[in-house]
């Protein structure tokens, strides 16, 4: 049995689902850069390692990595979101395209760049990180072509991602655009919160703060399990969600349903390298798993063994369909 919750049987059933399943992922586009090498001195200049570079990469970040999560588990996944005119926007669409991933959804918005998040790493440490990215709203016509683009497809939609990196993308007018998509369709819409107000996510199905977000959502800190529950209640009836999903780190998972249902799921990670993009896996694979057919309880804890394997590799990771096979 898979944390006693869903069998391995049924586990694997909804994986085999996975590439029938059509997951659109809208949020913020960005470029993860990481620079790698080693540090055998401080700098004469400053108090400061020296770093000697010994590679360099560039990952899909931010939602592009929520799609790269979807797709590396063999699901169907559309994307749309802003890119700059730049080497970093046309990074990006070069990979989707290898990929083989629809980029019609994507907008190019000539006044700002392409979000780029640059991580020094020296040892499997990470040194220093520095970003470029515009956090000012986009304009009200990139909206529209995004909300557009989600009613080109949305009739095979299974599930739909707004990866919310607060860089501008999501708004209130996106979400209601979103909204009126999917009115009526069997769509289960997913969020994954950076913004304090979580009205702005208002009615939506499910929602995945880590413990810190849910606290902020709420002006409350998070230090026991009584104030856990009451948070996680707090959130549902506050704001209309089906479910909500509050990641914990190495303490595993809780999810909080309507209708008084709470599940505490267990950590599985063997070992913890490095946790960023964790929570990218986590909405990306329980958005699949939803479109898959999935329970609310079954995707989180699908979504808590993906989890668990990005977590044991350094950098921004997927998982396989074949390592999270293995781990069932």
């Amino acid at each position: 049995m898979v944390q006693k919750i869903v069998s391995t049987k049924r586990a694997l059933e909804i994986i085999d689902e996975f590439s029938r399943s059509k997951v659109v992922v809208v949020g913020d586009l960005m470029v993860d850069q990481f620079i790698w090498g080693k540090v055998s001195r401080i700098s004469p200049e400053a108090p400061v390692p020296v770093v000697e570079v010994t590679s360099e990469n560039f990952l899909l970040g931010g939602s592009a990595n929520v799609l790269n999560n979807i797709s590396s588990v063999g699901g169907k996944v559309h994307v749309t979101g802003i890119i700059g005119p730049d080497d970093m926007g046309r990074l990006l669409i070069r990979k989707f395209r290898e990929m083989n991933i629809d980029t019609n959804g994507i907008i190019v918005e000539h006044d700002r760049p392409t979000t780029v998040k640059t991580r020094i790493i020296a040892h499997s440490q990470q040194v220093v990180r520095f970003d470029r990215e515009n956090k000012q709203s986009v304009s009200l016509d990139s909206v529209e072509k995004m909300v557009e683009y989600v009613e080109t497809i949305r009739d095979d939609l299974g599930a739909i991602v707004i990866s919310d990196y607060s860089k501008g993308i999501i708004s209130e007018r996106l979400l209601k655009g979103v909204s009126e998509v999917v009115s009526g369709r069997d769509v289960v819409v997913c969020i994954d919160p950076k913004q304090n107000d979580f009205s702005l996510y208002q009615d939506f199905d499910v929602i995945t703060p880590n413990h810190y977000e849910a606290g902020r959502a709420l002006g409350m800190e998070i230090t026991s399990e009584e104030d856990l529950i009451k948070n996680g209640e707090t959130l549902l009836e506050r704001f209309g969600f089906k479910a909500v999903l509050i990641t914990r780190g190495e303490e595993g998972m809780s999810l909080f349903e309507n209708g008084g249902s709470i599940t505490h799921i267990s950590a599985v990670a063997r070992e913890v390298f490095d946790v960023t993009g964790a929570g990218d896996t986590v909405i990306g694979i329980l958005a699949l798993c939803m479109a898959a057919g999935a329970t609310f309880k079954e995707a989180a804890v699908l979504a808590n063994h993906a989890a668990g394997i990005v977590v044991g590799k350094v950098g921004t990771a997927t998982v396989s369909q074949e390592e999270l096979r293995e781990m069932l």
